[in-house]
């Protein structure tokens, strides 16, 4: 556990001491705060970020491959995936870690999104029930996690950034869009397999204010599955 968040301080840091993670919150609260101001804020509406999260979850599926690209393909790049494997930290310990470094800057990242709750509450009236804005900042958390994951396999993969940002990009876009698309032609019982992937029904679940443990288990369970990939990935190379 040391191990872990020692490799997962070093990775935060290292989010922070470069200049992409500051150009990355910078642009997702850019066009972060231009959604806000254009959805959860009409005159005449009921004050609502429902709209809100639901953008964050597609706008996500270019930041997140942003953050994790380098959690692995800089190691590989740089020749130092193998020091760090012969070092005496576990291999699913330098995962974790890297995993959680990642999972922590998504956090700090939304963190000053919370100025816009403040704005909601102080321009809206009726005040908006808190509810579903609680539920609706854990649904972009768990879908940051599975992002995050994805990301970390397809930097464990290579020692191209390019290459890891354009392979999560283009996996999660499929996430996210494949089951719907793919539903509409399929027959009765592959339509009822793929609506139960699809992410989109439950980040709107959550917007309601509707906190599902079902829900929670997908993102968590799916996120685990990348994780266990990334490790095989990893530890196959102990055997090149």
């Amino acid at each position: 556990m040391r191990g872990t968040l020692l490799i997962a301080r070093r990775e935060l840091a290292a989010f922070f001491r470069l200049p992409v993670g500051w150009i990355v919150i910078a642009l997702f609260l850019l066009v972060s705060a231009l959604t806000f101001w254009r959805v959860a804020i009409t005159p005449g509406q009921v004050a609502s970020m429902r709209e809100f999260f639901q953008f964050t979850t597609f706008l996500l599926i270019a930041i997140a491959p942003a953050i994790s690209m380098r959690l692995f393909s800089e190691e590989l790049r740089t020749k130092n995936l193998e020091s760090l494997m012969t070092a005496p930290i576990a291999d699913h310990a330098l995962l974790a870690g890297k995993y959680l470094a990642g999972v922590f800057f998504l956090c700090c990242m939304l963190m000053p999104t919370s100025v816009y709750v403040g704005l909601l509450y102080a321009l809206a009236d009726p005040a908006p029930d808190p509810g579903p804005i609680i539920a609706g900042y854990l649904s972009i958390v768990l879908v940051g996690m599975l992002y995050l994951a994805v990301g970390t396999l397809a930097s464990a993969l290579t020692a191209s950034q390019t290459l890891a940002f354009l392979a999560t990009f283009l996996v999660l876009l499929l996430l996210l869009l494949g089951p719907a698309i793919a539903a509409s032609s399929a027959p009765a019982w592959a339509a009822d397999i793929l609506a139960a992937m699809a992410i989109l029904p439950r980040v709107d679940d959550f917007g309601k204010g509707v906190i599902d443990l079902a829900h929670i288990v997908y993102f968590g369970s799916a996120s685990y599955l990348f994780l266990v990939l990334a490790y095989v990935a990893l530890n196959s190379r102990r055997w090149r």
